[in-house]
């Protein structure tokens, strides 16, 4: 048995019957902590999506965890920056009405929610190397044309390396 604490317990409440459905394990709401019982790989998979729905995800968003190669990473605006306004520096990472973390998420599919001085963000395994370096970019100063720039290019490689043959298969006549 798992247990965990939590800050917003409405949230928390209003998930657990669709987190229980989707992964058949047993969660118990206490006053502010939240116990899990079941097998441990559900237990350890189950405190990550109420980590990402206590830090601000949507509940759909936070069940891309149950899929296998879905990862969590957050990332502490305060580690890569000496500035002391940090509100410009989530104004970077936001864009104007939104756009570059819109941006940012359409390159990569990743899922970022920007929550005080932290980042969180829900994406593949192919893609989180791309993504924290993007972020961590735009929050060192770097033009957000450069950062796009990158996660493009990053993407087209990734494209061509899967589809290129590396000759371990026999052709096929």
């Amino acid at each position: 048995m798992r247990t965990i604490s939590v800050q917003s317990m409405n949230k928390i409440k209003k998930a657990v019957p669709l987190i229980e459905n989707k992964i058949k394990i047993k969660i118990l709401v206490g006053k502010n902590s939240v116990s899990i019982k079941g097998a441990e790989y559900e237990e350890f998979l189950t405190s990550e999506i109420l980590r990402a729905i206590d830090f601000g995800f949507h509940v759909e968003d936070a069940l891309l965890l149950s899929q296998g190669d879905y990862v969590l990473e957050f990332i502490e605006v305060k580690e890569f920056t000496k500035r002391k306004n940090l509100r410009d520096v989530r104004a970077r990472i936001i864009g104007t009405n939104g756009k570059a973390r819109k941006t940012i998420e359409n390159l990569t599919g990743a899922v970022i929610v920007i929550n005080e001085n932290d980042i969180g963000i829900i994406v593949d395994s192919d893609h989180l190397d791309a993504v924290t370096q993007a972020i961590e970019s735009l929050i060192s100063g770097s033009k957000h044309s450069n950062v796009f720039s990158y996660l493009e290019k990053q993407n087209v490689n990734k494209k061509r390396f899967k589809s290129e043959d590396l000759g371990l298969r026999e052709s096929i006549k």
